[in-house]
């Protein structure tokens, strides 16, 4: 075999690869011995096929698939005696070999993993803020479960209907007269100086008694979820059907039953437990970013371009259905699209670098996921969709892709574990508020 490097250019690399007529074919004939000793043809017993009636009969189809596999091998040994690791499938192109009896020749062009050292964090303090659950916060979440929890009684007395008050109503939205989709219901409950619907609507509907009915205009809001209506003025024709009292559930065994539970202690425990688990997370959270902050800044190599091309075109997909949708930040809205561009791509460098890192470091020091965290991470999932669990199940044990979507966050964060233990860590008590300032930790 004989190699030629043809390109040395950052992390591109290129080569011309020739290997021998006589390779291929010794290859060939001993695949073709193979298959004649498996054939069964008329006339000849088991195995005694002759090799000449095997390769007049497969010959073609043999040559092919041996030129596949040493094409494929021999890219592997180039690559790993130069030490290189492609960041993707090379490209591989034949320039002679087609025929029997020829040299087989090929190109092959391909990026390479950077070299990546370790981090060195030994210097690098980070601080874990950490927020105790108060009483007053388990409290408010209960009193959240009662007012989910609460009943209606329809108020008997004639009078027009006040804030605090639920109307159960009717409603046809119409745009420009004509009915809408989605804009029309039956029997919805309508909470006067509540949330929930569109600005205006339950505004509008103050004042009305059961048994009226009432014409409302109101404007949807600009980044409304469904494009052909953001930012559009449509009517709605009420008519209003009982006038009713929210009832609060009062906060004693019974409302822990409600909600699957055996007694009110055991459902404020529940709260105690969920609120700690919450806090946990935001509070990790926020470790992990400044950990990616810190790597972020020293990530002094370079990253394989088309990785970078694949992970902003992933990326600006989702900037642009936002802008479709009109989502998009306040910030972004501002820029021209050159400069949006030039800015998501940095985010997508970011992104390719750091998770470079991270495989790395898992890599060199050998992190791995067992399958019982696996296991246990396919139950979350599955939990997430109930009476849906084997379809889940399923789902995954027939496409290996769709695993990783579970085992690269678990593999993530054992390598951030890693590296947290390399760092000096200092934690800090501080209010819930400031530990949910801008909790969001991304690569």
């Amino acid at each position: 075999m004989q190699v030629t490097e043809t390109l040395s250019e950052g992390l591109k690399r290129g080569f011309t690869v020739t290997i021998p007529a006589a390779d291929i074919a010794a290859k060939q004939d001993a695949r073709l011995k193979e298959v004649a000793g498996n054939l069964k043809l008329p006339g000849f017993r088991p195995g005694k096929v002759p090799l000449t009636l095997a390769k007049q009969r497969y010959g073609e189809a043999v040559r092919s698939e041996v030129l596949e596999q040493v094409v494929s091998d021999t890219l592997k040994t180039v690559f790993e005696e130069r030490g290189l690791r492609p960041s993707g499938q090379p490209k591989v192109d034949l320039v002679s070999g087609q025929e029997a009896g020829q040299d087989v020749s090929f190109t092959v062009e391909a990026e390479i993993l950077p070299e990546i050292a370790d981090p060195d964090l030994s210097g690098v303090e980070l601080t874990r803020l950490k927020a105790a659950v108060s009483d007053k916060a388990v409290d408010d979440v209960l009193n959240d479960i009662a007012k989910n929890q609460r009943s209606f009684e329809v108020i008997e007395e004639d009078r027009p209907a006040e804030t605090g008050d639920v109307v159960t109503v009717d409603f046809e939205g119409k745009d420009n007269g004509v009915p809408f989709e989605g804009g029309t219901a039956q029997d919805v409950n309508v909470e006067i100086g509540g949330q929930g619907f569109i600005p205006g609507f339950a505004e509008q509907i103050a004042g009305i008694k059961a048994g009226e009915e009432k014409v409302i205009t109101v404007t949807f809001p600009a980044d409304y979820g469904a494009a052909e209506l953001a930012g559009k003025e449509v009517t709605f024709d009420i008519k209003a059907k009982a006038l009713k009292k929210p009832v609060a559930a009062a906060l004693d065994d019974e409302l822990a039953k409600k909600v699957g539970l055996g007694s009110l202690e055991e459902l404020r425990s529940m709260v105690r437990q969920q609120l700690e688990g919450e806090y946990d997370r935001v509070s990790r959270l926020r470790i992990k970013r400044d950990l990616l902050d810190v790597l972020a800044e020293k990530a002094d190599f370079s990253a394989p371009e088309s990785m970078i091309d694949a992970e902003f075109e992933q990326i600006w997909q989702r900037v642009e259905a936002d802008k479709k949708a009109g989502q998009l930040d306040d910030e972004d809205k501002e820029k021209d699209e050159d400069t949006l561009r030039a800015d998501y791509r940095k985010i997508a460098e970011r992104r390719v670098k750091l998770g470079l890192w991270l495989a790395e470091i898992g890599r060199r020091n050998t992190i791995s996921i067992t399958q019982e965290e696996m296991n246990r991470a396919l139950q979350a999932e599955m939990a997430r969709y109930p009476g849906q669990e084997q379809q889940v199940l399923q789902f995954f044990q027939s496409n290996p892709q769709a695993i990783e979507t579970i085992r690269g966050p678990i593999f993530e964060n054992k390598v951030i574990d890693y590296l947290l233990e390399l760092a000096k860590v200092e934690d800090k008590e501080v209010s819930p508020e400031e530990l949910a300032e801008n909790p969001e930790a991304s690569i």
